[in-house]
């Protein structure tokens, strides 16, 4: 399994203290993603230009001769380096990183077994997000049933954005879901996350129907999904499904990625949509659309 990164004593994926497992590759592309090393199912390079000291150690090192110092920096030539990761583990100032490392089942069920005594003391457990994790249902699905065994909650943080069938396979391995809703127009949601929506919401009717415990996410963004229509949309539609928990959360949009993306080499928000976080008066409004459907909505978690 290629994993980005691993979140020890996290408290808003799941209930209690749970471990993050982050899966690499994304189906969607949203425009204000806060992981987008996690979009690509390979391993990617990452270089922050303020950390590096121009010892050239990395250059030095690296077997394919694919680093060189310029006035602008390291810069590495894709056509010759092959992710080998030896530029990053002799990087003195941690200024070159390489995103992805494969791991076994045991190995990742070895990094699990750690958080045992603070999961249990917690009722907290493990959550597969990414990424999207069900880009890899199998080795998904493998870890779910080495943590089902070991009777640990299991947890998948994801869009839903698969065949139902796989789906169905992963609802009968975990027992909660987190789910992202961004936005009901299917147009929009093309629009802003490169695909359209209509699996997705179909898939989370799905899972509703038959029974599955999931919480909703809502990244909340002006301009983009906090508006009073789709708000309630997103309420009526929700409040239709036969849902358990009707735990809802709104995240109010940061561009925490935008950095991520200058580490990459790659663009945030290439096209300037005018992104911001909904004002207070307005993330009120939302919480009080979804509890006239009966739906408790809270900021953040």
């Amino acid at each position: 399994m290629l994993v980005f990164d691993i979140k020890r004593y996290s408290i808003n994926d799941g209930p209690g203290v749970r471990i993050t497992i982050f899966m690499k590759g994304c189906p969607l592309s949203c425009v204000w993603c806060h992981n987008p090393e996690g979009v690509s199912p390979q391993k990617e390079k990452l270089y922050t230009k303020k950390k590096c000291i121009g010892c050239q150690t990395c250059v030095h090192n690296c077997p394919q001769n694919a680093l060189s110092l310029t006035p602008d920096g390291i810069v590495t030539d894709p056509t010759r380096c092959i992710m080998c990761g030896k530029c990053a583990e002799v990087c003195p100032t941690t200024a070159m990183e390489i995103s992805g490392k494969d791991y076994t089942d045991d190995e990742l069920m070895k990094e699990i077994d750690k958080e045992t005594l603070v999961m249990d003391e917690s009722h907290g457990g493990v959550t597969f997000c990414g990424g999207e994790p069900m880009m890899h249902p199998d080795e998904l699905l493998s870890m779910l049933r080495r943590c089902g065994e070991r009777e640990i909650h299991r947890c998948v943080d994801t869009t839903l954005l698969a065949s139902p069938e796989k789906i169905k396979e992963v609802m009968g391995e975990c027992e909660l879901f987190l789910v992202d809703l961004k936005q009901m127009d299917s147009e929009k949601h093309r629009k802003y996350c490169g695909v359209p929506n209509e699996l997705i919401l179909q898939n989370l009717k799905m899972i509703a129907e038959a029974g599955a415990d999931f919480w909703i996410r809502i990244p909340l963004i002006d301009s983009v999904n906090a508006d009073e229509e789709n708000i309630q949309k997103s309420a009526d539609f929700l409040a239709s499904l036969p849902w358990k928990s009707r735990h809802l959360n709104l995240l109010p949009y940061h561009d925490i990625g935008k950095g991520k993306h200058e580490k990459l080499g790659t663009i945030y928000n290439p096209l300037h949509y005018p992104f911001a976080a909904p004002s207070k008066e307005v993330q009120q409004r939302c919480i009080q659309q979804f509890a006239a459907v009966g739906i408790t909505a809270t900021i953040g978690g």
